[in-house]
């Protein structure tokens, strides 16, 4: 039997933020900065890849890796990390990384034969006269390269520019001749910083980060992490350097906006940054992004939702989802991880993820996991504490009767499960202190349909969630 899609849509141990996706050869690949399980800072680990056939997206393949962080000039000790990276495919047919360590504002590029094989540093995009983009005089810092190449020409996108920096202008666009390095159109800005926004139809939604560049049609789609980290936005053009206009928002990491099932502005999980991109497989859309987990900033999993281009060029905002890729809704019978959870909130709300203090550390559910960083253990929910809630979209819902869990930990309460984030208990499961998983069930009938499950804990004490089983 075919697999499920789920999200995140790589194993749940895998930490792949700032997914860049591509079609190469009937299969999609994935680009992506590496963070750590557990880590104290962005992307400490070397870029890898994955990818999975057109017509499977849930079979992801490992592909290794690609480009170690020692392979960074003078990096023996690893003191500067691999961040998001973007890939184009040069007229020579090689596969050409554009990449900014974080230790320099220049852009590296490494090359390699196939999609994902070992990358080997090319050079550094420049200037007509050898200088380094970014070293310059008045160059702005260069950071997070998203590239497109038409003909001879490459276009490379840049920047990062954080709320009230008047040395940083917005989204930088530059053009590269032939060798995909040397410089042919110096930088122009597309998507202006915050304090540069006023009467420009961005503002509220000004260029914070990740910049990524997809064309459909006779369309440019710069897609971008707004001021506000957790919203990927994009804005639309006929021109790949110019006359960028404001389109919307395309999702949320926390799903602000979004008010179909709940409060335009409740948050419904712990948002951060967000980077990501737009890609046509099989002629449905996609939107690539990640969440974040473990109570920190430093360890984001990579998500895919489908999305729709409509006839007048306009991205709708979609929901988080357990189900990403798959095709329609999960099915409504059999276990599922708790780490699929796409809401994830309590009584006390957070807009973000900034547990650093150790006492808020332990206030808020988080998805985890056992063991450390590479160790192939499933995710689960820990810090369920009394109101805290996992919600799960979307089933199919057919005769269900019995609801079972997995769940451990030093608590004593009931487990309720609801349809809806505030909703009716359809029923309860009780629970007791435990060292190990153990499985509690009880008789709880689910309303056939399309629905939601939504799991919040009542009671004592922090219990971890394994899973739920639909029977």
């Amino acid at each position: 039997m075919k697999k499920q899609g789920f999200n995140p849509y790589l194993p749940s141990w895998e930490y792949i933020p700032d997914g860049e996706p591509y079609i190469f050869d009937n299969r999609v690949y994935v680009y992506g900065s590496h963070d750590r399980f557990n880590g104290y800072a962005y992307c400490l680990n070397d870029y890898v890849c994955w990818s999975a056939p057109v017509d499977n997206l849930a079979d992801w393949r490992y592909e290794g890796v690609i480009l170690k962080a020692t392979d960074v000039e003078n990096n023996e000790d690893r003191d500067s990390c691999l961040y998001a990276p973007d890939v184009a495919v040069g007229q020579d047919g090689r596969y050409y990384l554009y990449y900014v360590d974080s230790k320099r504002s220049i852009v590296s590029v490494a090359v390699c034969d196939t999609p994902a094989g070992k990358y080997e540093f090319y050079g550094y995009v420049h200037y007509s006269d050898g200088t380094y983009l970014g070293n310059r005089e008045g160059d702005e810092p260069q950071f997070d390269p998203g590239v497109l190449r038409e003909g001879d020409r490459t276009y490379l996108y840049t920047g990062f520019c954080a709320r009230g920096d008047k040395s940083r202008s917005g989204a930088m666009a530059t053009v590269l001749g032939p060798d995909m390095l040397t410089i042919i159109e110096e930088p122009v800005i597309i998507v202006p910083s915050e304090p540069y926004s006023e009467g420009s139809g961005f503002e509220g939604f000004e260029f914070f980060e990740a910049p990524s560049i997809r064309k459909h049609g006779d369309t440019y789609y710069f897609v971008y992490s707004s001021i506000s980290m957790h919203e990927l936005c994009y804005a639309t053009s006929k021109h790949p350097t110019k006359d960028f206009k404001y389109g919307g928002v395309i999702i949320s990491n926390n799903d602000l906006h979004i008010s179909s099932y709940k409060p335009a502005e409740k948050p419904m999980f712990y948002g951060g940054n967000n980077h990501g991109s737009i890609i046509e497989i099989n002629g449905q859309w996609y939107i690539f992004y990640h969440r974040h987990t473990n109570g920190t900033n430093f360890s984001r999993q990579g998500c895919m939702e489908k999305i729709e281009i409509l006839p007048s060029g306009i991205i709708p905002q979609v929901e988080m989802t357990s189900c990403g890729s798959n095709d329609g809704p999960l099915k409504g019978q059999g276990e599922y991880p708790a780490y699929l959870a796409c809401n994830l909130f309590c009584k006390e709300e957070s807009v973000y993820t900034d547990f650093t203090a150790s006492w808020m550390n332990n206030q808020f559910p988080k998805i985890t996991q056992d063991g450390k960083d590479g160790d192939e253990e499933i995710g689960y929910i820990a810090n369920m504490k009394d109101s805290a809630t996992a919600g799960f979209k979307y089933f199919d819902c057919k005769g269900i009767r019995k609801v079972k869990i997995k769940a451990r930990g030093y608590a004593k309460g009931d487990f309720e499960v609801k349809t809806s984030w505030d909703g009716l208990s359809l029923g309860k499961i009780s629970i007791g202190f435990s060292n190990v998983w153990k499985e509690y069930s009880s008789d709880i009938v689910i309303p056939d349909g399309i629905q939601a499950i939504y799991i919040t804990f009542t009671g004592d004490g922090s219990a971890s969630l394994a899973s739920f089983t639909l029977e």
